[in-house]
């Protein structure tokens, strides 16, 4: 395992990545500057959130298993355990989450076995009750689960986990709270970045709609799910949660609008109706040009501000204040991380620690007992040391489609 360990990945191989169409000495370069991000110390983050971002995200989902948790802050040698069955008892979530996930069957890969999924979906139930009972202030929302298969797939229970509650605790914490008011403020966001880019299609979907957050509301399962409920093709989704994980907790607003003003034509088009114009906006097309989508948001989010925008949004500026501090802080500690060589030999060194001081006897034994139990120790640690060092300090699968 690249990782060190199989159970840090999910055993199912069935993702194909996003990163097809990356070809040739672009590929290879890409592939080359995450291998140096990540085994550079500190781990070179700003590097590889400009990988997510560009044409092509990340590629493989081999890749994502090692960068998504650089993204986030989570260290792959300290996982928490499995999710296990005890989560359920009396979870007051229990049978909406389990609703929702066996509704979900068009979010597995076609062609998996029924029993396979039915694994996976057992496995995700737990997921999510587990961040829920170890974080009683979130509440639960239809659609989390969407963005939790994904991390599920793509990352497995353990590592899932991880990402999921950094993520709950982060980027989705505003559709956690318990009520919807958070979540519509940030709706609100959508109207501004339109007026600043086409007043015309902004006019127009004034006047279907009042001023209140009903009229954005075809965007809501877009940005509480980061479009996984939405979307049909896998590797759009995980091409997009790169594009997100590497971003701020507003972008996929702003990848909302882009899409909205891609289609201005459609919807200029359109009777100019409530139920018209929120039919053909709720129905994302599935041959959307994302790189060009993810390109445009960009280059949005650095016209207008999401400082700004919140002003015309007629946002709380102490919310707004407190989620941009947040975040802030959040960037700055990810900056902060060890390559994971370096995390794996701090793990080993704990672990023969932890052997060393059980192997050592009570009080009131022979020192000469001690003397040798310590020279047995050292031994040992010679050993994994030399062990360590003569091995691969890090070799993914896929640094060898380099040569």
């Amino acid at each position: 395992s690249a990782l060190g360990g199989q159970q840090f990945h999910h055993p199912v191989r069935w993702s194909r990545g996003s990163g097809g169409a990356l070809l040739g000495s672009k590929r290879k370069q890409k592939l080359l500057l995450i291998h140096q991000a990540l085994t550079s110390d500190p781990v070179a983050v700003e590097t590889l959130r400009g990988a997510a971002v560009s044409e092509g995200g990340l590629l493989t989902d081999e890749i994502r298993r090692k960068v998504w948790p650089k993204l986030l802050s989570v260290n792959v040698y300290n996982l928490p355990p499995k999710p296990g069955r005890t989560v359920r008892q009396n979870h007051k979530d229990y049978t909406q989450v389990q609703l929702d996930v066996n509704r979900s069957t068009h979010r597995f890969p076609q062609g998996m076995r029924a029993e396979q999924r039915r694994v996976l979906q057992e496995q995700l139930i737990d997921l999510i009750l587990h961040i829920l009972r170890a974080h009683p202030e979130l509440h639960y929302y239809q659609g989390y689960h969407d963005i939790a298969v994904t991390l599920l797939l793509v990352a497995g229970e353990r590592m899932g986990s991880a990402l999921l509650e950094k993520l709950s605790t982060h980027h989705l914490r505003d559709f956690m709270d318990p009520t919807m008011d958070s979540t519509k403020h940030i709706l609100n966001y959508l109207m501004p970045i339109l007026q600043q880019e086409s007043l015309r299609l902004h006019d127009f979907m004034l006047r279907y709609q009042s001023r209140s957050w009903v009229g954005t509301i075809f965007a809501l399962s877009w940005l509480i799910t980061w479009y996984g409920h939405v979307l049909t093709s896998f590797p759009h989704i995980l091409r997009l949660y790169d594009f997100f994980l590497a971003s701020h907790p507003l972008m996929p607003v702003y990848f909302a609008a882009v899409i909205v003003l891609h289609r201005e034509a459609e919807v200029l088009a359109c009777d100019c109706d409530m139920p018209s114009v929120h039919q053909l906006l709720s129905q994302i097309p599935q041959n959307l040009p994302y790189e060009r989508l993810i390109s445009w948001a960009l280059q949005l989010f650095q016209r207008h501000p999401h400082a700004e925008l919140a002003k015309q949004a007629a946002l709380q500026g102490s919310q707004t204040a407190a989620q941009a501090g947040s975040f802030s802080a959040f960037q700055l500690a990810t900056t902060q991380q060890r390559p994971d060589a370096v995390l794996r030999r701090q793990r080993q060194q704990d672990s023969a620690h932890a052997e060393t001081a059980a192997l050592l006897p009570t009080a009131g034994h022979s020192p000469l007992v001690k003397a040798a139990v310590w020279g047995i120790s050292a031994t040992l640690g010679a050993v994994a040391l030399a062990v360590t060092q003569t091995a691969l300090e890090w070799a993914p699968e896929f640094l060898l489609q380099l040569f």
